[in-house]
C-alpha cells in the first residue's frame, strides 16, 4: 500500500482509538473472536474493498477476510461485501475506520460511474479536479478511477495549469506561456502545459502563441465550444471545464472536446450507506 496512504491511516486511527476503546475492553474478552459481514444498504458502485480488507488485517494481521465484492462492483441493498472474522475487539476498533473510507470511496465511485456512462461511446474522457478533501486526495482519487473516470493532475507539481489567476499576475497570456516555458527549460522538467481560456478570443490567441499541451475551454456555452473545437482543429488536447452536470456532459461530449473535467466527483458527492453486522 502507497506509503502516503498508510500514514492516513495511522492518522485516522489514532484520531478515533485515541488511549482505548473503552467500550470493546470493557465488554468484550480480550481473546475472544468471532465474524462480521461488511454490506451495501443502497444501490451503487463499490470502492475501497481493497482498501479495507487492508485496514483489517493492518489492526489485526490474523484476521481472515473473504472478499465477495471487488472494486468497481455494482451493488444492491443488502449485497455482502466482505466478511471478516477475527478478534472481536480488534474488528470493533477497525469498524468505523473501514466504513468511513468504503462510504466515501463508494460514493465518489458511484457518481463518477453515472457521469461516466452519460458520456459512453464519445472520444472525451472524464477527469476529476483538485476540489479534493485535505488529506484524502489520493483516496478520491483511487474511488475516480474505480467508478470510470480518470485522473487530472494530482497536485500543482506535476502538470502546468494557467488559469485566469496567473495569467492575470503574470501580465497576459502570451506573457504567461512565454514565462512557464522559459522555467522549464531552465529547470530541465517535462511537464505538460494547459492554459485555461474563457472566450474565443483567449482561444485564438493560445493558438497563435503555441507553447502549451491543453487547452481548457472555461464555462463555454456549447456554441462556442463547438467552435472552439474547430479552431483548435487537433493542434492541442481540448478540455471543457465549468458548469458541467449530468444534464449537460453528453452535449458536452459531442463537441468533440478530449476531456472533460467535473469537480462535483470530489466535492460534491453523497456518501453510499453501508454497515458492518455481527454474525452468529
Amino acid at each position: 500500500m502507497d506509503k502516503e496512504i498508510i500514514n492516513l491511516i495511522d492518522l485516522a486511527i489514532k484520531e478515533d482509538l485515541g488511549e482505548g476503546d473503552h467500550t470493546s475492553l470493557a465488554s468484550i474478552p480480550a481473546n475472544k473472536t468471532g465474524k462480521a459481514r461488511i454490506f451495501a444498504k443502497e444501490k451503487g458502485v463499490i470502492a475501497g474493498v481493497e482498501l479495507g480488507a487492508f485496514i483489517f488485517r493492518y489492526i489485526d494481521p490474523e484476521i481472515s477476510i473473504t472478499e465477495i465484492k471487488k472494486d468497481g462492483d455494482m451493488v444492491n441493498p443488502g449485497d455482502d461485501i466482505l466478511i471478516v472474522e477475527g478478534q472481536e475487539q480488534k474488528l470493533l476498533q477497525s469498524e468505523r475506520l473501514v466504513l468511513n473510507f468504503m462510504q466515501r470511496m463508494s460514493g465518489i465511485a458511484t457518481l463518477t460511474s453515472k457521469y461516466a456512462g452519460a458520456i459512453a461511446g464519445f472520444k472525451a474522457r472524464l477527469l476529476d479536479t483538485r476540489k479534493t478533501t485535505p488529506g484524502l486526495r489520493k483516496i478520491e482519487k483511487w474511488a475516480v478511477r474505480t467508478g470510470g473516470g480518470y485522473n487530472h493532475r494530482m497536485g500543482l507539481y506535476d502538470m502546468i495549469m494557467l488559469k485566469e489567476n496567473h495569467i492575470a499576475y503574470a501580465g497576459g497570456i502570451e506573457a504567461a506561456i512565454v514565462k512557464v516555458n522559459d522555467y522549464l527549460k531552465k529547470k530541465g522538467k517535462h511537464i505538460p502545459i494547459e492554459v485555461e481560456t474563457r472566450n474565443l478570443d483567449e482561444v485564438a490567441e493560445v493558438l497563435e502563441v503555441g507553447g502549451v499541451s491543453r487547452i481548457m475551454l472555461d464555462n463555454f456555452d456549447i456554441a462556442e465550444m463547438r467552435l472552439a473545437v474547430q479552431m483548435i482543429n487537433g493542434r492541442f488536447e481540448v478540455e471543457a471545464s465549468g458548469g458541467v452536470n449530468l444534464d449537460t456532459i453528453r452535449q458536452i461530449a459531442e463537441t468533440g472536446v478530449d476531456f472533460i473535467s467535473v469537480g462535483a466527483l470530489t466535492h460534491s458527492v453523497k456518501s453510499l450507506d453501508i454497515s458492518m453486522l455481527a454474525m452468529e
